[in-house]
């Protein structure tokens, strides 16, 4: 399936959930995540995430597309590259 996610964490603990997203997704910006990922994994992420988070202060959302998805991604203003900080 194909997955966007993103979320809303306090800054305490977004490194911690940043690099958890990184390991399943793509980081298109900021806080937002997409990609492929199988059911399974969906699940190790969200149990993973759910660690680390504290629920009453915290906030991650997941929308899951089934296949097959059609879909256009359209960016207006300044785009995300997540590569832009590597030397």
């Amino acid at each position: 399936m194909h997955v966007i996610a993103m979320y809303d964490i306090k800054e305490k603990r977004v490194g911690k959930v940043l690099k958890i997203f990184r390991k399943y997704m793509t980081w298109i910006q900021l806080s937002i995540f997409e990609g492929d990922i199988t059911e399974s994994k969906l699940e190790r992420l969200k149990l993973e995430v759910q660690e680390i988070i504290e629920a009453s202060e915290d906030s991650v959302v997941f929308f899951e597309l089934p296949y097959p998805v059609r879909f256009k991604k359209c960016f207006v203003g300044k785009t995300f590259d997540p590569f832009d900080n590597i030397l």
